[in-house]
């Protein structure tokens, strides 16, 4: 009698269901440990659930540019403030238009909160002016300082601060200075612009007619007038600080107050060389030669011919008028020194930073020059109380369709309903040990629509089981026993929960691209727990419902397993002949088909 032959594994087969099992326990456990080694146990809130710092910035019209305050401008300073806050690492932070001229800033309750703030309010005019003369911020004689170093990427730095630095040696006399002034001024279309006093009111008027060429003993006149108002500058004094370079133009000469240190000193200020829109790119790293924080900056290609020019200019001068000033809103933030024409595009600063100096001074520089001047028109603190409310409400809406969720896995699949729970509790430990180490990681703040989107992905997560265990139990009424009908309904199963997961990823990475503010917040939920639903159901479900078929419970079709064939309907085996036997003569034995 010929042997019968070997069957085939199906397709599917079992594998090694506690491999992929040891998987997701290490995961879970890495998950858990990182968040109690990190101390980030709890996501973080965004602003309806936390509470915050609400900023209202009101556009500024500046005089020959009437039609500045524009929808085009407005949306652009958007853009840029959105992403000079977040670059902070407040995440969530929300920027939006109010009105015609009014921007509202919504900062979370946070760590960076204060930062941010401070940061927002000086987001606005960023230039490159040389520098002229140097003096303490109190009323004293000019002075030189060492000061922090303006390279190419590639070419020998020299060493400085990388903050204004502290004053040293005095600088030339008043006479050099007053030289130094009026050769400045001789350049084509610059201005003196001294700075006004706090009591002294702004004119303008835009129709008036250009006032004629400078003559000489006017440009020593003017340059005469800003020495005097240099000296007795006090930037000690906010509202002088305040008032210093207000309303200069690029092409003025002007005044300046700056922090060196823990001090203030004041600069007077050719006009601009290079404009912040002129900065492509720039950021705080470190320099892996020599292990210190430097400012790497990247210029437009306009930018790179301006810097260069400027720099070359600076390069042949003594301290300090190799100096160029980055300046923000009329505030010095850097003055670092040039011992070469730097060309290329690329320059770094180096010299004394930190590292929350270094990446503070890249941000300004990639996100400080906006198209339009702000004032902050207020400043309003958000309480958590009605997000509190809405996310309790919220939170018993999810509770509610969980319970019933549950109920119904009971009631329908009985003891199949004990893995369908443990697999949601499985994503729910994965989902909440992310989103709290995302927080610390990315800045990931959980808002409102955050926590409805953690909650529609219940129903996604519970729909993957359903698909499963139907595949499973058609394989039943076709007469199978559980554990060939478990490997075989795999197969089809997961082919479904792949397309409808990447359906539902597909659609929340879109509405991630299209949208801003909280809509973002739901589809990052909605897209990280749909992945999470993937990694659940095959490192999970799958493995343990191959586990679970070897047990006498659930192979032996028990009522409550929720796989009892006689209540599928299942059919009885088919059956075919097998011939046995030689000769003329024959013996027929029956067989299961489903054995073969």
């Amino acid at each position: 009698m010929a042997a019968p032959k070997k069957g085939r594994r199906p397709t599917g087969a079992q594998g090694r269901p506690g491999r992929a099992l040891a998987i997701i326990l290490i995961a879970m456990v890495a998950l858990t440990a990182g968040m109690f080694l990190t101390k980030q146990t709890t996501p973080r809130l965004g602003i309806d659930l936390a509470g915050g710092t609400s900023i209202t910035l009101k556009a500024k019209s500046e005089p020959g540019k009437p039609d500045a305050i524009n929808e085009t401008n407005m949306n652009t300073a958007v853009g840029i403030i959105e992403r000079r806050v977040n670059g902070l690492g407040v995440s969530e932070a929300e920027v939006q238009t109010q009105g015609r001229d009014h921007i509202i800033v919504n900062i979370p309750k946070g760590t960076n909160e204060k930062q941010a703030r401070e940061q927002v309010g000086t987001t606005a005019q960023l230039y490159f002016r040389p520098v002229l003369a140097f003096a303490d911020g109190a009323p004293a004689a000019p002075q030189a300082t060492p000061s922090p170093s303006a390279s190419s990427s590639g070419a020998p730095k020299a060493e400085g601060s990388g903050k204004p630095g502290t004053p040293a040696t005095p600088s030339s006399s008043a006479t050099s200075q007053g030289r130094v002034l009026s050769e400045a001024l001789k350049a084509p279309g610059a201005t003196a612009t001294p700075s006004p006093s706090a009591s002294e009111s702004k004119k303008a008027d835009d129709n008036k007619a250009p006032s004629p060429a400078p003559t000489p003993s006017g440009i020593e006149a003017a340059a005469a007038d800003l020495q005097a108002k240099f000296a007795a500058l006090d930037c000690t004094n906010e509202a002088q600080r305040a008032a210093a370079g207000k309303g200069a133009k690029p092409e003025d000469a002007t005044l300046a107050c700056g922090k060196r240190g823990d001090t203030w000193g004041k600069w007077i200020l050719g006009p601009a060389g290079v404009a912040g829109t002129d900065v492509k790119d720039a950021k705080g790293v470190i320099d892996p030669q020599r292990g210190q924080w430097i400012v790497t900056m990247q210029f437009t290609d306009k930018g790179a011919d301006k810097f260069a020019k400027i720099t070359g200019e600076l390069a042949t001068k003594q301290m300090p008028q190799n100096q160029f000033a980055i300046v923000l809103d009329g505030e010095v933030v850097s003055d670092p020194s040039v011992s070469q024409a730097l060309t290329g595009g690329n320059a770094e600063i180096s010299g004394g930073f930190n590292q929350q100096s270094a990446q503070d001074l890249g941000n300004m520089l990639s996100y400080g020059a906006l198209p339009l001047s702000f004032s902050e028109d207020s400043v309003t603190t958000v309480t958590a109380a009605l997000g509190g409310e809405q996310l309790k409400a919220g939170l018993i809406a999810g509770a509610i369709g969980l319970i019933l969720v549950v109920i119904y896995l009971l009631v329908y699949y009985r003891g199949l309903a004990f893995i369908a729970i443990v697999s949601l509790l499985v994503s729910a430990i994965l989902t909440y040990s992310i989103m709290a180490l995302l927080g610390k990681g990315i800045g990931f703040a959980l808002n409102l629509p955050a926590v409805c989107g953690a909650i529609v992905a219940i129903g996604i997560t519970a729909d993957s089981f359903i698909v499963y265990f139907e595949r499973i139990r058609d394989e039943i009424r076709e007469g199978r026993t559980l554990r060939p009908a478990v490997e075989r309904a795999w197969p089809r199963a997961r082919r479904t929960i792949l397309v409808s997961d990447f359906v539902s990823f597909l659609a929340a990475a879109v509405l991630f691209i299209v949208t801003v503010g909280k809509v973002q917040g739901f589809a990052f939920t909605l897209g990280l727990t749909t992945l999470l639903d993937v990694v659940v159901v095959f490192l999970f479900t799958k493995p343990i419902m191959t586990l679970m078929a070897r047990t006498k419970f659930f192979s032996s079709g028990h009522p409550w397993s929720g796989l009892d064939p006689k209540r599928l309907g299942a059919k009885p085996p088919l059956r075919r002949s097998r011939r046995t036997g030689s000769g003329t003569g024959s013996v027929t034995a029956p067989v299961d088909a489903k054995e073969a």
